[in-house]
C-alpha cells in the first residue's frame, strides 16, 4: 500500500435533496471507486424509502458501504462510524481504487476529514431518566443554556440528540472542541449546491414521491417487526412524522405541510454546518465537467 499521506478520498457532500448519490455511482464509475454513505440514518436496516436509501439499481454495480449496518432498534454513534469508514477507506484504497464519501452528515463527514479524535462519554442512566420526562422546548432551553454552540447545529426536534448533546455537555463542560490528530488522508470535498426555491420544490417532490413508493406501509411495518414508536420518534423526520400518522395523531396533509417544512428546516442546518468548512468547493449538480476537472487535478 502506498505512503499513507497520499491516500486520496473523495468527499460528495450537500443537503438533502441535492443529487449526491447520483453523482457519486457516476464519478465512482469513470475514476474506478467505491461509495461510502455519510448518512446517521442510513446506517439503519429497513428504513429505506424515508431515508430515500440508494437501490441495488441506483448502484448500477458499483460497491456501497456503511448503509444497513444496524437493526433500528440500537444507537449507532459517530465514533462506530468513524471507526468502520477508516477499515474501509483503508481496504478500497488497498485495492488501488478511491474511496467516495457521499451523505449529508457533516459530523461523520469531519470525522474522516479532520481525523477527530472524538470524546468517550457513556450513558448516563440517572440523568437520562430525568430528562425523558421534560419537554422538547425544555430540553431545547437546557441545552441552549449549557452549549449555545451545539444549539446552533442539532436537530431541536429530536429529543434524544438533545438528550445525548446534554449528557457530553454535563460530562465535559460543553460539547467539546473535538481535538484533531493530522488526518492519515488527503481529501477533495464537492459541494452540491441548489437555489432555495429548487430545492424546496425538489423536497417536496420526494416527499409526494417516497409516499407513492410506500413510505407509510414501510414504517407500518417496521413497527409490526419490533420497532416502537417511541425509537421511531428518535429517529427523527420522516419516521417522527410517520409515527403520528400511523397512530392517527396527525392527517395525511398535515404530514406532508410539516414533513416538509421540517426538511426544509433541516436542509438550512446542514448548510450552517457545511459553511463552516472553507475548504468545500461548491457546484451546482449540473456543472459535471467543472466537478471532473477538480477532481483531475486532485488526482494527478
Amino acid at each position: 500500500m502506498k505512503n499513507k499521506t497520499k491516500n486520496k478520498i473523495l468527499i460528495i457532500l450537500g443537503q438533502t435533496a441535492t443529487g449526491k448519490s447520483s453523482l457519486a455511482v457516476q464519478l465512482a464509475k469513470k475514476y474506478n471507486g467505491e461509495v461510502i454513505s455519510a448518512d446517521s440514518r442510513q446506517v439503519y436496516k429497513g428504513l429505506d424509502i424515508g431515508t430515500g436509501k440508494i437501490t441495488k439499481k441506483e448502484m448500477k454495480g458499483i460497491p456501497h458501504h456503511m448503509l444497513d449496518v444496524v437493526k433500528p432498534q440500537k444507537t449507532f454513534t459517530v465514533a462506530q462510524w468513524q471507526k468502520q469508514t477508516e477499515k474501509i477507506i483503508n481496504k478500497i484504497l488497498s485495492k488501488n481504487k478511491l474511496p467516495i464519501i457521499c451523505g449529508g452528515t457533516g459530523f461523520y463527514i469531519q470525522s474522516i476529514v479532520d481525523g477527530l479524535v472524538l470524546p468517550v462519554v457513556l450513558p448516563n442512566k440517572k440523568l437520562r431518566m430525568e430528562l425523558e420526562t421534560k419537554s422538547r422546548e425544555e430540553l431545547q432551553n437546557i441545552l441552549n443554556k449549557l452549549d449555545p454552540n451545539r444549539f446552533k447545529t442539532i436537530d431541536i426536534n429530536n429529543p434524544v440528540r438533545l438528550i445525548r448533546a446534554i449528557e457530553i455537555a454535563k460530562e465535559l463542560g460543553s460539547v467539546p472542541e473535538i481535538t484533531k490528530k493530522d488526518s492519515s488522508y488527503k481529501t477533495l470535498q464537492i459541494g452540491l449546491k441548489v437555489k432555495d426555491q429548487k430545492l424546496k420544490n425538489n423536497i417536496y417532490k420526494r416527499i409526494i414521491s417516497r409516499i407513492k413508493k410506500g413510505m407509510v406501509k414501510e414504517a407500518e411495518n417496521l413497527h409490526k417487526n419490533g420497532l416502537s414508536y417511541r425509537r421511531m420518534e428518535e429517529l427523527g423526520l420522516e419516521y417522527r412524522l410517520l409515527s403520528s400518522l400511523i397512530q392517527n395523531k396527525i392527517s395525511k396533509k398535515e404530514f406532508v405541510l410539516k414533513l416538509e417544512k421540517e426538511i426544509w428546516q433541516y436542509a438550512k442546518r446542514q448548510m450552517v454546518w457545511f459553511k463552516k468548512d472553507k475548504t468545500i468547493k461548491w457546484f451546482e449538480p449540473k456543472e459535471i465537467s467543472k466537478i471532473e476537472k477538480v477532481i483531475n487535478s486532485f488526482l494527478d
